[in-house]
């Protein structure tokens, strides 16, 4: 089929596969906190989770034919630091003709926490400017690029410039459609009430370091299912909160 012929996801030829950095594609995740940190800038963009080393806790395949792998967040010293709360970080990846991620967070303390997250998911597309998002309409957004400015969704969402907006208070799915590449990308989550949306045009993308130095950006696109801003999740002691997340590619 031709929704199979190219990757979904997309990874910048410039990433650094280095300890304790992010790379510039694939879905990394921010967690406990999403941006900034509310109260210490210094402390690492996104939160420290997608720079911090994960154990494999099992690999195995499921009676669908689909390969599961569960994963759990170490304890390192400069987490302790960043976190101070007792909890659980696991990851669980199940992997066949779609794709499924759930991030589930354990409070394992005596006190409630809040909490921030998103996965930050790079999609792979034949070029921004061709490309829409449904999914969105009527929801409100906050535009990082005009200071945080609110807004409602007006129709399908477009691209023609750099764009950087937190949808906030939506739990719908979001499809790409992707008329170069002939498929639609639908984005089903669960455990979310925010999504992000985020390309950084010719401009912005050759101030980053590991972005591809010719017009890679085009390629692109950030659809992220997260809880931000208003969003963010309290989770009191002894629950476990998940955020879920299923990619099904189809033919247009």
């Amino acid at each position: 089929p031709k929704h199979t012929a190219e990757p979904v996801l997309w990874m910048s030829d410039r990433s650094r596969f280095e300890v304790g950095r992010s790379i510039r594609g694939g879905i990394p995740l921010c967690w406990p906190w999403f941006g900034a940190h509310p109260t210490d800038s210094s402390l690492c963009m996104h939160g420290f989770a997608r720079v911090t080393p994960f154990t494999v806790i099992d690999v195995g395949q499921m009676t669908n034919g689909y390969t599961r792998v569960i994963l759990q967040m170490k304890h390192t010293e400069n987490a302790a630091r960043q976190l101070s709360y007792p909890y659980t970080l696991v990851l669980t990846i199940e992997i066949g003709e779609t794709l499924s991620i759930r991030l589930a967070t354990t409070n394992r303390g005596r006190q409630p926490f809040f909490m921030g997250e998103a996965f930050h998911t790079y999609f792979n597309i034949g070029d921004v400017e061709k490309i829409s998002l449904t999914g969105l309409e009527d929801s409100e957004y906050a535009d990082k690029l005009l200071d945080y400015w609110r807004d409602t969704q007006d129709g399908t969402v477009r691209f023609n410039q750099e764009f950087d907006r937190v949808y906030v208070g939506t739990r719908n799915a979001v499809t790409i459609h992707d008329e170069m590449l002939g498929r639609n990308i639908i984005i089903n989550k669960k455990g979310s009430s925010s999504t992000v949306v985020w390309t950084p045009w010719e401009k912005k993308a050759h101030q980053i370091i590991d972005m591809p130095r010719d017009d890679g950006w085009r390629k692109m696109i950030c659809v992220e299912t997260a809880n931000a801003m208003e969003n963010i999740v309290m989770i009191n002691p002894g629950y476990t909160h998940v955020l879920a997340v299923e990619y099904v590619v189809t033919d247009i």
